[in-house]
């Protein structure tokens, strides 16, 4: 009832929050000078006082969300300019500035496994001005590294998910590997004479490789590059027989025939791609890797800050140019709930937990 009253005053603008909180603590000031015996007035003050942090407590909430954001937001991004999670998070980061009113700024922060990025906004306040660009990558790092400045699971509070993307097989356009069956067979027939590549050691495109070698029991190696070009370039001199990266960068290669794509690394096959088989579906049955990228913010961000955030992400995610403009990256634009984007962490954090530990690998 007290709430509902002073909704009614602060909205007509008869008083202000502040002036309500006084008029409280003056009533509290003025019971005291009641003769009264002490037992009653201490539980009674404690009551006020209780009333007093209740109040603040939903005061605060409230005023965040009438007034938030009133100042330009940070979206921190652990990769170099130009690539494909820098052209998606300003491409949502425009809409969302569109949205709130506010600029939407992209500060990025490269560095393996996007660590630099997550100690920046684990630090910040956790005021909704500084948000973190979070993907499939921070889970793999969550796996495969002993100690990280921040817990992954604890210090950050979910958005929302953005956008999900394949994995994509390819070889070589001339190569004689038409198929992943074609490349099993060979592999197996001729043990460690087929390697397979992927960028960067613990990145989410090497972490497939390995699980599709580990499920198969596949005797090759994998081998890491730097970059996508890098990979691309051994791909075609024939260093390696196979490559494992994500769709994006691949899609330009593929049609103009340098490249071919034999196999896509999620269940359904990717729109892009259509004439183009699962894992699943070419035998390596239960295979599923989807790349996936959303925004989270410090913990202890204000719960209506958090869903006003996700309102305008998914918001932003519904335009039809956004999802016109992922599409031709070959991105499922989706968001979601806050709880679907934690649930989506933390099972790709169990699923590279496990390959870990299956594969024995040592931790960085």
């Amino acid at each position: 009832m007290v709430w509902v009253i002073f909704k009614i005053l602060t909205k007509q603008g008869e008083m202000s929050e502040q002036f309500f909180i006084t008029e409280i603590i003056n009533m509290i000031i003025r019971f005291q000078k009641i003769n009264v015996k002490k037992s009653i007035f201490d539980f009674k003050l404690l009551q006020y006082l209780s009333l007093i942090f209740f109040l603040f407590g939903f005061i605060n909430a409230s005023i965040a969300a009438d007034v938030y954001p009133n100042k330009p937001i940070r979206l921190v991004l652990g990769y170099a300019p130009g690539g494909v999670a820098d052209i998606t998070a300003r491409l949502v980061a425009q809409k969302m500035s569109e949205i709130l009113e506010q600029q939407v700024i992209v500060d990025n922060r490269p560095s393996a496994g996007g660590i630099v990025a997550g100690e920046v906004v684990a630090a910040a306040e956790p005021d909704g001005y500084t948000l973190l660009h979070m993907n499939y990558g921070n889970a793999v790092s969550a796996a495969i590294f002993k100690k990280l400045p921040y817990d992954i699971k604890t210090d950050f509070e979910p958005i929302s998910a953005m956008g999900f993307f394949d994995i994509v097989m390819l070889v070589d356009g001339k190569s004689e590997i038409s198929s992943i069956q074609n490349f099993i067979a060979k592999a197996r027939a001729q043990p460690y004479k087929y390697n397979i590549g992927s960028v960067s050691v613990g990145s989410g495109q090497h972490m497939a490789a390995l699980l599709f070698k580990s499920m198969l029991d596949l005797p090759v190696e994998i081998v890491p590059y730097k970059s996508t070009s890098a990979l691309f370039m051994a791909l075609q001199a024939k260093d390696i027989e196979l490559a494992f990266e994500v769709i994006s960068p691949s899609i330009p290669l593929i049609k103009a025939g340098s490249i071919t794509a034999i196999g896509v690394s999620s269940s359904k096959r990717n729109v892009n791609l259509p004439s183009v088989s699962t894992l699943s579906e070419s035998g390596v049955k239960g295979y599923e890797v989807v790349a996936w990228n959303g925004i989270a913010a410090p913990a202890k961000t204000p719960k209506v800050i958090i869903e006003r955030l996700n309102k305008a992400v998914n918001l932003a995610l519904s335009k039809p140019d956004i999802k016109s403009k992922f599409q031709e990256l070959g991105i499922e634009a989706k968001g979601g709930s806050p709880e679907e984007f934690r649930s989506i962490l933390l099972n790709e954090i169990n699923k590279w937990n496990k390959l870990v530990a299956t594969m024995q690998l040592e931790k960085q």
